[in-house]
């Protein structure tokens, strides 16, 4: 929201204005409003401890962050490349896989990432689109974005997004309307229009359904949501019933075939016959059906190795193999510790690095050596050495903070971006993320799971965020 030197920036002056003129108790209100708002509608996620799951109400700050539309532009068309790659390379490995082939990223890295689905080999997915939903995390540093990572298998946090805007519309309505800021509410539309690109042979007016595991999952309130956004079925496993590699889901009128599934049940829990043979959540024959091109799957099995966090270092290198072209966005500096000489430097400086297991994902596997005490850092070390290819290390990040409202007072916090691309015919980005902010005084780590929250985001021009701001009331 802020200069460096501590004066407000032009996109965020009528936000800045408006709050600038709110008493502790109405800042109490909105606060209050927000939070009753998530849990009435049991905006809900799950952490998974050693002993229990547990279902909390995400946490929710009201005060949202600013982006300019010249910097959402530059984003968006740096998503759009970046996708455009990704989605060119899980058709390659999985077809020819001239990228090892030519040498560009080694063989070993993808025969061996657990996440590789060799019996997606030979597959084709309608225009070559694996990926149909992707999330990729964004943080802002000195010099520019940054991507953190891709997430390709089943991105979830867009129905926060949605409700953050809900919640923001709601308790600042004035400020809202006088910063004009670009709509999100059309990302159900849009979701709905590429998942229905995607039907087999192109048929008109296909039938979606999305798969869910179940009650149980962490994401569950989004499924539900986006069931509703898209004109879905939500289905389990259970309900689909495979005839002739053709795919039904039950009704209460019987049997009715299904074409394309929006899938949010992991790879290994799809279908038993080829992939984990105990799954209980999966439709024994939905790979066959798929491959036999009667009914699609968004997004396609197998496309987790593209989000791999050692496959991740080789983006950039996919950008300018497979489209000719300078990556937009950069990603941050990651070494490598399957390389003797990254290994080595990751620990001889754990005490100044992040560092991952490449599997592990919601914040969970990793440490951050700063924040570590020297007995976790040595037994973290103790792990790397056993399996080096299983980690990676970055320096720590100094990245973008925003005000947060945190016990009637505004104190910055660490905050992240989530932007979501989908991938049909055409690439489609709504103005707006998911923004994860690390909730706790100090915190890098923006993962609901780890304590992180979440606030909507606003993009709007740069004239719009100096305008208006006279007719500004206290009253927001």
């Amino acid at each position: 929201m802020f200069f460096p030197e501590g004066s407000p920036r032009p996109e965020a002056q009528i936000l800045y204005e408006a709050l600038s003129q709110l008493s502790s108790e109405e800042l109490a209100t909105i606060q209050g409003r927000v939070n009753r708002a998530f849990s009435s509608e049991s905006i809900s996620f799950t952490v998974y401890g050693d002993a229990e799951a547990e279902e909390r109400i995400i946490p929710v700050d009201p005060i949202p962050r600013v982006i300019t539309s010249s910097d959402w532009s530059f984003l968006s068309k740096g998503l759009e490349q970046r996708v455009k790659a990704l989605n060119s390379f899980l058709e390659d490995i999985y077809g020819p896989a001239r990228i090892i082939s030519d040498g560009v990223i080694p063989a070993d890295m993808i025969l061996d990432c657990p996440q590789f689905r060799p019996e997606m080999r030979d597959f084709s997915q309608p225009f070559g689109v694996w990926v149909a939903v992707c999330g990729t995390d964004i943080i802002r540093v000195g010099d520019g974005f940054k991507v953190l990572e891709d997430n390709l298998r089943v991105p979830s946090g867009v129905s926060y997004m949605i409700a953050n805007r809900k919640a923001s519309k709601a308790s600042l309505p004035r400020v809202y309307r006088s910063a004009r800021v670009q709509d999100v509410e059309q990302y159900g539309t849009a979701l709905q229009t590429t998942l229905r690109e995607l039907a087999p042979n192109g048929k008109p007016n296909p039938t979606l359904a999305l798969m869910t595991p179940g009650v149980y999952n962490s994401a569950y309130y989004e499924h539900m949501f986006l069931a509703r956004e898209i004109d879905a079925e939500l289905v389990e496993g259970s309900d689909l019933v495979i005839r002739d590699r053709v795919v039904y889901m039950r009704t209460t009128e019987g049997l009715r075939q299904v074409d394309v599934i929006y899938r949010r049940i992991d790879d290994d829990f799809l279908d038993p016959r080829v992939f984990r043979p105990d799954s209980m959540l999966g439709a024994p024959g939905l790979i066959e059906a798929a491959k036999a091109g009667n009914v699609t799957l968004a997004n396609a099995p197998g496309t987790g190795v593209a989000d791999d966090k050692s496959v991740y270092v080789y983006v950039p290198d996919m950008i300018r193999y497979y489209l000719g072209q300078e990556p937009m966005l950069q990603n941050v500096e990651t070494y490598l510790c399957r390389r003797p000489e990254d290994l080595e430097y990751t620990l001889d400086n754990l005490a100044n690095l992040v560092v991952k297991k490449v599997g592990e994902s919601g914040g969970y596997g990793m440490i951050i050596g700063p924040h570590a005490t020297q007995e976790e850092r040595d037994d973290y070390a103790k792990e790397v050495r056993a399996d080096p290819a299983g980690f990676i290390a970055q320096p720590v990040q100094s990245f973008s903070r925003a005000p947060c409202l945190v016990e009637g007072s505004f104190e910055p916090r660490h905050v992240d971006l989530r932007p979501f691309i989908l991938n049909g015919l055409q690439t489609r980005i709504v103005p707006g993320a998911f923004c994860r902010v690390a909730l706790r005084r100090g915190s890098l780590v923006v993962n609901s799971s780890q304590g992180g929250g979440g606030k909507d985001v606003w993009v709007i021009s740069e004239d719009e965020g100096r305008t208006g701001n006279q007719q500004m009331s206290s009253s927001s």
